[in-house]
């Protein structure tokens, strides 16, 4: 898709050129950048139309925009993407224009950081539009647009890189006003077709408590991702302190979180009535207002909330202890950890994993039907083979990381869309790419087709390590991977699904299964005790090592690997739950998935429960992991497990009902 208008930008950036910021993740690479951090830009334009009917917005920017005609907010956006292949949104706006003179308002946001939220730091800053009215273009972003930098925000990062304090000293204001620079150099290319905008919506909170003069304590009733917008009046000068948090103790909220963010926010008021109204996003459920004015309106404290497009299409009815609460926390996560893409969190990394998504992707479709969403993430992946053929674990972003294991899902995404949507023509424009990652690893097979190598990607096993029940894997970011089960055993699942993917568009497979299931058995597998085992050496057997056999069908005649499984029970991170969960399934022990979901265990969804969750963690506790998000969607395989083999087998106790909509 092409503008008709220019991409304009500001003085500080006119004069630099795009910085590279791509990699592969173990490159000796530093990029180079202008070194601008965090730079808001006002644009706008005044206009006059005649009749406001049948009027829509094309926009864009870099890094993030929110757009505004005559005071009031429209949308923001675009999607996170590569500037090769990148995201617009098209937006009716006829009712927040009027007849005669409007004003549009863009502002814009560069962070300047390499982190996972953004393709930013490439110096690549501005916005480009264009108005149209009954099919024609009647305004355009070009040099008679305005232009005035906003001095009055400054912001904390974690070690992420990503936004956790928005600081705001309401007695500055924006620069002086000067005509915007037509970048006539400008790189990004388009996509044919605009994204959705993420849904803005305001929420009153569950509770308020005043604690004393100028101190409130706030409780939502549920984690949201948003920020707080309140108004205040106060003298110069006088402090306003937000504090936000997953958790609470005596009416505070902990925002020194266990997830490693520090929400805490501390503003300078203006003497005038200033409006609290944050450009950045958090996810919390409790808020703390602290200030020495004690004229505070509570009325006007408001959650402004986001999260994509949320409608959902089933819910779940059931007597069996725990289900339905297993069910919401798991929905929970799903609706405000998808925003303009999967996110593993929108805490911490706010970034789209390729791992996650096998699970949180699956669960989302099945929840919401949205296949849109979920095959824009499947693109999002497909570019970044542009940095490598064998994917990056994390896109779009600026942040290069390479997750051996995490490729590997990538077929069994494709197929899991297909399987939904029986959307070939997606499968036939993505199956290039699916090749790509195969013949990545195909480089580093052995004569006996298993792999192992200098791939300059690491494996992750499960997460955290503490997590691997016992599974040793020396050197695991070195980049160098050894010959061990479970690269192989994605390996091998990966080849059968680019075989079938094949031949759902009439093409000829092209891999030899047999072969390197027969490698791959005589490698890991151990005859005396029916079970595979970690490395060759054959010393040690984990969940994970027999857990992925028994999903993919490397089955050997003899094998215990069920009674295994039921042994070891969720010995495991949550994300890899779902494979343990599925290969319950295939191995039609049904009862045996039905007991592991709702067990009551220290490793359970259950122990969410009891640690008050109202969203799924990213470990099955609190304690668990030393950063644990509480709020991490990787979680919601009970959604997929529910759905696919405990409904159909249970209906007496378990009912998916559909939603009136």
């Amino acid at each position: 898709m092409k503008f008709n208008g220019n991409w304009i930008t500001t003085k500080d950036f006119i004069n630099e050129s795009p910085a590279n910021v791509f990699h592969r993740e173990l490159e000796d690479f530093e990029p180079e950048n202008c070194g601008i951090r965090n730079c808001y830009a006002l644009f706008r334009r005044r206009f006059t139309l005649d009749s406001p009917e049948n009027t829509t917005i094309r926009i864009s920017a870099d890094d993030y925009y929110k757009l505004y005609i005559n005071g009031i907010f429209v949308c923001q956006g675009p999607a996170q993407a590569y500037f090769f292949s990148y995201n617009y949104n098209e937006v009716d706006i006829s009712h927040f224009l009027r007849n005669g003179e409007n004003e549009i308002s863009v502002l814009v946001f560069y962070q300047g950081e390499i982190n996972r939220e953004w393709c930013s730091g490439d110096n690549r800053q501005g916005l480009i539009a264009d108005v149209i009215q009954n099919g024609e273009t009647i305004l355009s972003t070009d040099q008679s647009w305005e232009y005035a930098v906003l001095h009055g925000r400054t912001h904390a990062e974690n070690s992420y890189g990503t936004v956790t304090s928005e600081n705001i000293d309401f007695r500055i204001s924006e620069s002086t006003f000067e005509n915007a620079l037509v970048d006539i150099h400008d790189d990004h290319i388009f996509k044919d077709a605009p994204t959705e905008p993420i849904e803005v919506y305001e929420l009153k909170p569950e509770s308020v408590i005043k604690l004393g003069a100028g101190e409130y304590f706030i409780d939502l009733g549920c984690e949201v991702a948003g920020s707080l917008r309140m108004t205040i009046k106060g003298e110069s000068g006088q402090k306003l302190t937000i504090a936000y948090g997953e958790e609470a103790e005596d009416n505070h909220a902990k925002f020194d979180m266990r997830c490693n963010c520090r929400y805490l926010d501390e503003h300078t008021l203006s003497g005038n009535v200033d409006t609290l109204d944050y450009f950045t996003y958090k996810a919390f459920r409790y808020i703390n207002i602290s200030t020495d004015i004690d004229n505070l309106d509570p009325e006007s404290f408001h959650i402004v909330a986001r999260n994509h497009h949320f409608s959902e299409k089933i819910a779940l009815k059931s007597d069996i202890k725990h289900l339905e609460k297993i069910w919401q926390i798991c929905r929970n996560a799903l609706k405000i950890g998808t925003q303009e893409g999967f996110l593993d969190c929108p805490t911490r990394e706010k970034g789209q994993y390729l791992g996650d998504f096998t699970v949180s992707g699956l669960a989302y479709l099945y929840l919401t039907g949205d296949a849109e969403i979920y095959r824009k993430t499947l693109f999002d992946f497909a570019d970044s083979a542009k940095i490598c053929t064998g994917l990056m674990a994390v896109a779009p972003s600026g942040y290069m990381q390479e997750i051996a294991d995490f490729s590997l899902q990538y077929p069994l995404q494709v197929l899991n869309y297909y399987k939904y949507t029986g959307d070939t023509e997606t499968v036939r424009q993505l199956f290039p790419t699916v090749r790509g990652v195969l013949d990545f690893f195909r480089g580093f097979e052995r004569p006996d087709g298993l792999i192992c190598g200098e791939m300059g990607k690491w494996n992750i096993v499960d997460w955290s390590p503490n997590f691997r029940d016992g599974y040793t894997l020396p050197n695991e970011r070195e980049g160098f991977i050894p010959c061990h089960n479970v690269i192989n055993a994605f390996y091998i699942g990966a080849m059968q699904t680019e075989n079938e993917l094949a031949k759902i568009i009439g093409e000829n497979p092209r891999q030899d299964i047999d072969r390197h299931k027969s490698a791959y058995i005589n490698a890991f597998y151990d005859q005396k005790t029916g079970l595979f085992c970690d490395l060759e050496d054959k010393a040690h057997s984990a969940l994970h090592s027999n857990a992925l056999p028994a999903f993919f069908g490397i089955l050997p005649s003899g094998n215990r690997i069920a009674e295994f499984i039921k042994e070891k029970g969720l010995s495991c991170g949550v994300q890899f739950s779902y494979f343990v969960l599925k290969a319950l399934a295939n191995l039609g022990e049904h009862e045996a998935e039905l007991k592991l979901l709702t067990n009551e265990t220290d490793h359970s969804w259950v122990n969410m429960l009891r640690e008050d969750a109202t969203t799924c963690f990213e470990a099955w506790g609190k304690p668990q992991k030393w950063n644990t998000s509480l709020c991490h969607p990787w979680a919601s395989a009970p959604i997929i497990a529910i759905v696919e083999d405990l409904a159909p087998r249970f209906p007496n106790r378990i009912q998916i009902q559909p939603l009136d909509l």
